[in-house]
């Protein structure tokens, strides 16, 4: 069965450009946007220069002129360099991109980010964080769990993330601001937002596919399974499709992070953080999480198309569409990726729910062969 659905949209990317080309582009990575569905992407700010300025963030834009086939917008960092030092001039920024972000890196001070979330709220803009506490990493890359302890490795703990959510939530409930918390991953980061909605705080939040259908007993020990936040507790895992079916978790967002070949063949010790996701979303999510009765199509569409577009405030263009083959079973292969990069767990699978063809305002932007 061939069946047409709105357009997903992305508000969690890596397009690495400017300053990283070797492991993306604007152009390639719009090409597997659009290979995978989507006809919009919000892209992060780790890049060299990160666009903390007009003049750092007009050369992203270029790029994006120049070469985007999709809806490509940027966001700008929330403090200086990344650095946790200086707050960016939210002011002069805010109607060049879509939301303020420091991904990549937790916002280590509570003082800096309490002073974050009162400019954005004066400013009425979104702060979207990575929460990672780095007094908590010591030298960890993978989840501090079973597999870890078994196998050797250092972990992460779930403190890392969920501590800096809690300091997060608080702040964000006294000052107003417009919250969204980067790829949650844990049972607890799950409760915490729970309960803040609850209480009014205004916060939303994502998760990835690899959160919702991997976790610490997938590990294998190549690169391809390492990302951050890592792969949790099964638990864990449960406790996200839980938030998800109750609207806890509000959006699902890829985190497609690629690297060259050489930075993701070093095992799990040695390799970059991050894997690709855009191609491979859908038909991960399906299968997974549809075909087996654990999640219903329309919520796991609402997640990946209506939900992010809401939460940022973006249109979406009723001629914005994809058409996905539910019946025909195929093999992910990351050989065939439009991405330069080619790093996922789910490589070999086989799944449902191919992308057959993605229109933006009627235009086909992918079509399979």
């Amino acid at each position: 069965m061939v069946v047409e659905l709105p357009a997903f949209c992305d508000v969690h990317v890596h397009l690495r450009e400017p300053g990283q080309t070797w492991k993306e582009t604007i152009l390639t990575g719009s090409k597997a946007a659009a290979r995978g569905g989507y006809t919009l992407v919000c892209a992060m700010p780790n890049l060299d220069p990160v666009p903390d300025s007009l003049e750092h963030l007009n050369l992203e834009l270029e790029a994006i002129e120049k070469d985007a086939i999709i809806t490509v917008l940027p966001y700008c960092s929330i403090t200086v360099g990344r650095k946790g030092k200086e707050l960016v001039d939210f002011k002069a920024l805010k109607g060049r991109c879509v939301a303020f972000s420091d991904d990549g890196s937790g916002v280590q001070s509570e003082e800096m980010m309490r002073r974050a979330m009162e400019a954005a709220a004066r400013e009425d803009v979104i702060l979207a964080a990575h929460c990672e506490d780095n007094t908590l990493l010591h030298g960890g890359y993978i989840h501090d769990g079973r597999y870890c302890k078994e196998h050797g490795h250092k972990g992460i703990c779930s403190e890392s993330e969920w501590g800096q959510i809690k300091r997060d939530l608080e702040l964000a409930g006294e000052t107003g601001c417009r919250y969204h918390v980067c790829h949650i991953s844990t049972k607890e980061s799950v409760e915490l937002i729970r309960q803040a909605k609850v209480r009014g705080v205004k916060v939303t939040c994502e998760t990835a596919p690899h959160y919702l259908t991997l976790c610490e007993d997938d590990l294998q020990e190549e690169g391809r399974f390492k990302m951050n936040p890592p792969l949790r507790s099964a638990q864990d895992r449960e406790a996200l499709i839980q938030g998800l079916l109750d609207g806890t978790i509000d959006a699902i967002a890829t985190d497609h992070a690629p690297h060259s070949a050489e930075e993701k063949s070093r095992g799990l010790q040695g390799s970059a953080m991050g894997i690709v996701g855009l191609e491979t979303a859908f038909p991960v999510l399906y299968t997974k999480l549809v075909k087996t009765g654990l999640v219903p199509l329309e919520r796991i569409v609402e997640a990946l198309s209506s939900a992010p577009r809401r939460i940022f405030g973006l249109p979406q263009a009723p001629k914005d569409t994809v058409l996905v083959d539910l019946d025909t079973p195929f093999i992910i292969d990351s050989t065939q990726f439009a991405s330069m990069g080619h790093s996922t767990p789910f490589d070999g699978w086989e799944v449902y729910g191919r992308v057959l063809e993605t229109r933006k305002n009627g235009k086909t932007v992918y079509k399979a062969l």
